[in-house]
């Protein structure tokens, strides 16, 4: 709790299922959390009130042998009474549960979005689907949408059981290897909120954070188009210096850099890095610093990493560092 106290204070989207902005969200505050919570806030003061009244209450002489035993019968009233009114308070919270259920699990309706999520162990892939095949792209720890337009998210992971959680615009929902999920997802006003994987999926899955991006439709059709682009040619000999380095290193064994013969998958797609803003799946910011800190030692910021660290000499990680920040 402690680190992602940390991470939600150094990179502040909000985080928070009282401010919802999707519809869904919505839902689950107005219809389950406040009646759930004004319902709590009357029976603790309904139970505070009755410890106090038992505790100073003036009690009575002992009853005679063969009086009637009329408090021990208002009590038994008094129980019965109260198991009538939790029978019917729970049955009502069933109810309200089942619906909101349904209501959060419907078809995403006409011209969604399509998002396939992949988690990994630690990071999200993110796959955007909603073109021509051949317009399909690929980002990674940022899920942008447009205001006021549903997609729908398929969630699936390749490893372990993760969990999808971005409380201020749905409720969460795990990804189970061998079996897709789907998610309606929709942000109604425009912001940048915080996700988390909310299953234990290992040893840094506190450090396996997201950011949903909300735009306006004109943003988000400008943001999209470049993300189709492929990466840019660097413009200056120490940047073209750090992509041969890039290159002829391992980076391309697990990275994939559309327009160049980088195309592994085990990593992140770096296609457009530098405009992501941050790195390690909201582990450090998106800084010159934070980013040479991670290639040359991924596993002092997440211990079990599947980045292995990359001993580069100075020369070499400034030029790569230059190559990195035109990945725009």
């Amino acid at each position: 709790m402690t680190l992602l106290l940390q991470q939600a204070l150094q990179f502040p989207g909000r985080l928070s299922a009282l401010a919802p902005t999707g519809p869904e969200a919505i839902l689950i505050r107005d219809w389950l959390w406040r009646p759930m919570y004004a319902t709590a806030l009357v029976t603790y003061v309904l139970v505070v009130g009755a410890l106090l009244w038992a505790a100073f209450r003036r009690r009575s002489a002992p009853a005679e042998e063969g009086a009637p035993e009329g408090p021990k019968r208002r009590l038994g009233l008094g129980v019965g009474i109260a198991t009538a009114v939790t029978t019917v308070v729970l049955f009502v919270f069933l109810v309200a549960t089942m619906q909101v259920s349904r209501a959060t699990t419907t078809g995403p309706g006409p011209n969604p979005i399509r998002i396939r999520v992949t988690g990994h162990q630690w990071w999200w892939e993110v796959e955007y689907r909603d073109a021509r095949q051949d317009q399909w792209f690929t980002t990674a720890n940022e899920l942008h949408l447009p205001v006021g337009r549903p997609a729908e998210l398929e969630l699936v992971s390749p490893d372990v059981i993760h969990s999808f959680w971005a409380p201020n615009i749905h409720t969460k929902l795990d990804l189970i290897p061998g079996h897709e999920n789907l998610m309606r997802f929709q942000a109604d006003s425009a912001g940048v909120f915080r996700g988390q994987c909310a299953e234990f999926c290992g040893a840094q899955h506190g450090k396996m954070a997201f950011q949903v991006v909300a735009q306006p439709p004109d943003s988000f059709a400008a943001w999209e188009s470049r993300q189709r682009q492929p990466a840019p040619e660097p413009a200056d000999s120490l940047a073209r210096r750090g992509r041969d380095v890039f290159m002829g290193g391992s980076c391309p064994l697990c990275h994939t850099v559309q327009g160049t013969g980088a195309g592994g998958r085990l990593g992140p797609d770096l296609t457009h890095l530098a405009g992501r803003r941050t790195i390690a799946a909201g582990t450090l910011p998106n800084t010159r610093g934070a980013l040479a800190g991670w290639i040359v030692n991924p596993q002092g910021v997440k211990p079990g990493a599947k980045m292995p660290p990359n001993p580069l000499s100075p020369d070499d990680l400034q030029a790569i560092l230059a190559y990195l920040e035109t990945l725009k």
